[in-house]
């Protein structure tokens, strides 16, 4: 099982292994308790883990940062019930977090999905650019 294949489904708990999609949907294997589903496109939405980014003071990050960032934190995973060690323990793991913008219920997110990735041993991974050279406009763009 792969980084790049875990999905989060709107009004479905817990991260899902996507195993294939189709025109209505998709057949997704969560990794709460291991069982293969049909999920219509129709009453939820797909989001690819490699996908999300998360507010910080400085720019955007992709959740695989913060998710290397708790792995490599001394810190113990609080639980995901409360909120106040939610809230202390990003403020020590990942202190660049916009606590004003990440709320509460999303930093509970993350700890059950770090939970739920390091109990299947999937090893999270930023993505990588598939243009690795700028073009000459956008080059000369950021340098000014």
């Amino acid at each position: 099982m792969e980084y790049s294949n875990l999905i989060s489904v709107s009004g479905m708990s817990g991260l899902f292994e996507l195993l294939t999609s189709k025109n209505d949907g998709a057949i997704a294997r969560s990794l709460e308790n291991n069982t293969t589903q049909f999920i219509s496109s129709r009453a939820h939405q797909f989001s690819h883990l490699e996908s999300i980014e998360v507010y910080t003071t400085r720019d955007n990050v992709f959740l695989a940062e913060v998710f290397i960032a708790m792995g490599k934190s001394k810190e113990a995973l609080p639980d995901d019930k409360d909120p106040k060690a939610v809230t202390a323990y990003f403020k020590k793991a990942f202190p660049n977090l916009d606590f004003e913008r990440v709320y509460a219920s999303d930093m509970k997110k993350m700890v059950k999905w770090f939970s739920q990735i390091k109990k299947n041993n999937i090893e999270p991974v930023l993505p990588t650019d598939d243009e690795e050279t700028e073009s000459p406009e956008v080059a000369e763009k950021s340098a000014k």
